[in-house]
C-alpha cells in the first residue's frame, strides 16, 4: 500500500504532519478528514524522496558519523524495551538529514507490515552496506538486535573518527595550495606583466631566472585557453583508463607504492579489513561470507583482488593466513596474527586485537604525515614565490649597478 506524507491542520487549528498508508491520494485525503485532519499537502513519499535525491544528491551514501548516530539511538531504544517500529519512528523524528528521516519512516512502515528489518535495510544499499545488513540479520535471528546495533555503531564511529582525522590532515595542505595559487595568480596577472615590460625596455641581458619567468608569463597569458581543454582531455582519458580492469589495478598499485601516503592507505585498509572480519565472525557470519563483505569495503582494487583469491583458497580448504600471504600485499603482522587465531580457534578475537593495533598505527601515520606536509608545503610555496621575487629583483639590481 502506498505511503503518503501529509501536512495540514487539525480541528483545533494546530499544524500537524505525518505519514499515512492508503490506496490512493483521494482515499488518503478522506482518511485524514475522518481523523479530523484537513491536509494542505499530500504527496507520495517515494516521489518526494526521488525529488530530494535529484536536487540535493540524496542518492549518495550517508556519512558514517550520521549513520553511527542513528544506529546508536536505535540500539539504545531497542535495548530499553521499545518496539522496533516505535524505535524507528522516534529516531526518524530526531534525524537531521531529510534523506535519513524519510528512509527511517519507510523502514518503519515496512516493519509494521511484517517485514524483517534486515530485509527492509537491504532495499537501501546506498545507505546501509552489506556489512550493516548482515549484522542486523544475525542480531534479529539471535534475538540480540540491540547488541548487534551497538557493535555496528562502534564500528561506524571508529570509521568516522579515522575519516575526520584524514580530512583534518589534508585541510592545511589544501588551504596552503589555494593560497599559493592565489598569490601566484595575482603576481602573474598584475605584477609580472608590468615588471617584464620594464625589464625588456632596459635592453640589457637578463639572468636566466628572469628569462624563465618571462617565458612562463607569456605562455600563461597567451595560451591559457589551451589549458582548460587539455585538462579536460587529461581527466577524461585518466577516467577511461581507470575504469578498465588493468588500469584500475595499475593505478591502485601505484597508489600503494607512494611513500608515506601508500603506507597510510594500506594501514587504513588493513584495519578496516580486520575490524570487519572480527565483527562478522563474532556475530556468527560464515568466514566465506565475511570475506565477501569485507572485500567490498576495501577501496583498493589490488587488495580486493587479493581477498577474492583468499576466499577461493579458503573455499578449497586452505587457511586464510596462507591465502593472504600469497598476495604479498597485506602486512606481515596481520598474517601472523591470523595464523595464530586459526590455530587457537580464536580468530575473531585475534582480528580485533590486530585491528586495534593498526588503527593506532593509522593515527600515528596521520600525525606523521601532517607533520611532514606542513613544512613541505611551506618549502614548496616559499620556493616558488621566492623564485618569482628573485627573477624580478635580479635585473633591477643589475640595472642599478650599471647606472652607478
Amino acid at each position: 500500500m502506498p505511503l503518503f506524507e501529509y501536512a495540514g491542520f487539525d480541528t483545533g487549528g494546530r499544524r500537524v504532519t505525518g505519514t499515512i498508508d492508503s490506496n490512493g491520494r483521494k482515499a488518503a485525503s478522506q482518511a485524514l478528514r475522518d481523523r479530523g485532519v484537513f491536509p494542505t499537502s499530500l504527496e507520495p513519499l517515494a516521489v518526494r524522496t526521488r525529488g530530494y535525491r535529484q536536487w540535493f544528491g540524496g542518492g549518495q551514501r550517508v556519512a558514517a558519523a550520521e549513520l553511527a548516530t542513528v544506529t546508536r539511538q536505535l540500539a539504545t531504544l531497542i535495548g530499553a524495551g521499545l518496539a522496533l517500529d516505535d524505535a524507528l519512528g522516534t529516531v526518524a523524528e530526531q534525524a537531521e538529514l531529510p534523506q535519513l528521516h524519510r528512509t527511517l519512516i519507510s523502514l518503519r512502515e515496512e516493519v509494521r507490515q511484517g517485514e524483517s528489518l534486515h530485509a527492509a535495510l537491504s532495499r537501501q544499499p546506498k545507505i546501509f552496506p552489506d556489512l550493516y545488513v548482515s549484522i542486523v540479520r544475525v542480531g534479529e535471528d539471535s534475538g540480540t538486535l540491540d547488541q548487534a546495533l551497538a557493535r555496528m555503531a562502534d564500528f561506524l564511529e571508529n570509521q568516522a573518527r579515522i575519516s575526520s582525522r584524514i580530512q583534518a590532515a589534508l585541510a592545511y595542505p589544501l588551504l596552503m595550495s589555494v593560497v599559493g595559487i592565489g598569490v601566484l595568480g595575482f603576481l602573474f596577472t598584475f605584477v609580472v606583466p608590468k615588471i617584464t615590460r620594464m625589464l625588456e625596455e632596459l635592453g640589457q641581458a637578463l639572468p636566466w631566472p628572469t628569462v624563465i619567468l618571462i617565458q612562463a608569463n607569456r605562455i600563461a597569458t597567451g595560451y591559457w585557453w589551451l589549458f582548460l581543454p587539455l585538462l579536460a582531455a587529461t581527466v577524461y582519458m585518466f577516467d577511461r583508463y581507470r575504469r578498465t580492469e588493468h588500469g584500475c589495478l595499475h593505478i591502485d598499485r601505484l597508489l600503494l607504492d607512494i611513500p608515506v601516503f601508500g603506507r597510510l592507505q594500506l594501514l587504513i585498509a588493513t584495519a578496516r579489513f580486520a575490524r570487519t572480519l572480527s565483527i562478522l565472525l563474532s556475530n556468527g557470519v560464515p568466514l566465506l561470507k565475511a570475506l565477501e563483505i569485507a572485500r567490498g569495503l576495501l577501496g583498493n582494487s589490488n587488495l580486493r583482488q587479493a581477498v577474492e583469491k583468499a576466499g577461493r583458497r579458503v573455499q578449497e580448504g586452505g587457511s586464510l593466513a596462507a591465502a593472504l600471504r600469497e598476495s604479498a600485499l597485506f602486512p606481515p603482522m596481520l598474517i601472523q596474527v591470523t595464523a595464530a587465531g586459526e590455530k587457537s580457534g580464536q580468530l575473531e578475537e585475534m582480528l580485533t586485537r590486530v585491528a586495534d593495533s593498526y588503527e593506532h598505527q593509522t593515527d600515528l601515520a596521520i600525525t606523521g604525515m601532517l607533520s611532514l606536509l606542513e613544512p613541505l608545503m611551506i618549502l614548496v610555496m616559499g620556493g616558488v614565490v621566492g623564485f618569482v621575487v628573485l627573477a624580478i629583483l635580479l635585473p633591477i639590481f643589475q640595472a642599478s649597478q650599471g647606472f652607478g
